[in-house]
């Protein structure tokens, strides 16, 4: 894998506001960079300067060699890039937005009609093609949006929330182009929904007022949950109390967490201390207690727990 983009501590003030403050990191080709944070953490202000429409205070990014601070109409040649909130033209149609973003790359003859047809059969906009933008739901301006995106065929797409508005159908559709799409490109996407990190996501850095505050895989983060390892044990509500009693005896268990009652089956959640592989011994103690479970997993860890830690905490990494 080559390095595509390379984020070096890029900085943004506004008088006295430091919206983005030294951020570095960088973006193989094949990945797919989940780019987290809370609203208002300096997310969007980030991709703008990557992409040349926001000069940085200090700091630059290098996109496949050119340098955005230098020369960011070379960069802007690399790059697709979808805008928070996926801004358009309202009077134009779907044809003459793409066909206009066609002739502004460059795009001519047999390339460009190949270009605007490919973009319309993967975001599915045959059916509004011929329509008023102003006129189309939020999900299919959405779809316009990151179809003027991906036209040129970019070695970087940055995502700025890309599913955004968009029905769970719809949701699946995107997340699999994207991941058809990253075997040759570098792709960041923008967002707040940890869900977009498990369903395409090999990779996340999360910000938080501005500054890095993690950088890991999926698998990674999780492991950093205080419920990495716990076990979830599923057994009627009536035993409960023997359970409870029976895994605090456990060397390494930290806590005993009460969830949903379905049916008369509770969930219980026993918590390791520090991700302690317990399984085998909350099993020993249900079988030498003749607890019967009705269900027993080991957790993967919460992303959600984990965002909340280091977005609140604000430790940078």
């Amino acid at each position: 894998m080559s390095t595509m983009l390379e984020i070096k501590g890029l900085t943004r003030q506004f008088g006295q506001f430091i919206a983005v403050n030294n951020v570095s990191f960088s973006v193989e080709s094949g990945e797919v960079l989940g780019f987290l944070g809370p609203n208002g953490a300096g997310k969007s202000t980030t991709m703008k300067m990557v992409t040349g429409f926001l000069s940085p205070t200090s700091g630059t990014a290098v996109v496949c060699g050119d340098d955005v601070t230098r020369d960011p109409i070379a960069v802007k040649r690399h790059i697709g890039y979808l805008p928070e909130g996926a801004p358009l033209y309202e009077d134009m149609t779907p044809a003459g937005l793409l066909g206009f973003v066609a002739n502004v790359r460059g795009l001519a003859g047999s390339d460009r009609r190949s270009a605007i047809d490919n973009a319309v059969a993967k975001l599915q906009l045959d059916e509004v093609y011929n329509q008023q933008i102003g006129t189309l739901s939020k999900g299919f301006k959405r779809r316009v949006g990151l179809a003027q995106a991906i036209l040129h065929d970019p070695d970087v797409l940055i995502l700025d929330e890309p599913t955004d508005g968009l029905d769970p159908n719809q949701k699946f559709q995107v997340r699999e182009l994207i991941g058809e799409m990253s075997k040759d490109k570098a792709i960041v996407i923008s967002t707040h929904l940890l869900e977009e990190v498990d369903a395409v996501c090999n990779r996340a850095v999360v910000i938080a007022r501005g500054a890095k505050v993690a950088d890991g895989t999926p698998a990674d983060l999780e492991r950093r949950s205080r419920y990495y390892n716990s076990v979830s044990v599923h057994l009627k509500t009536d035993r409960v109390d023997q359970l409870k009693s029976a895994v605090e005896r456990i060397e390494h268990v930290s806590g005993v967490e009460l969830g949903p009652v379905v049916d008369d089956v509770t969930q219980v959640l026993v918590v390791p201390m520090d991700g302690s592989e317990i399984v085998e011994a909350v099993n020993l103690q249900l079988v030498e207690n003749n607890i019967p479970a009705e269900q027993i997993y080991v957790e993967r860890g919460r992303l959600d727990d984990v965002f909340r830690q280091i977005t609140s905490e604000g430790d940078a990494q």
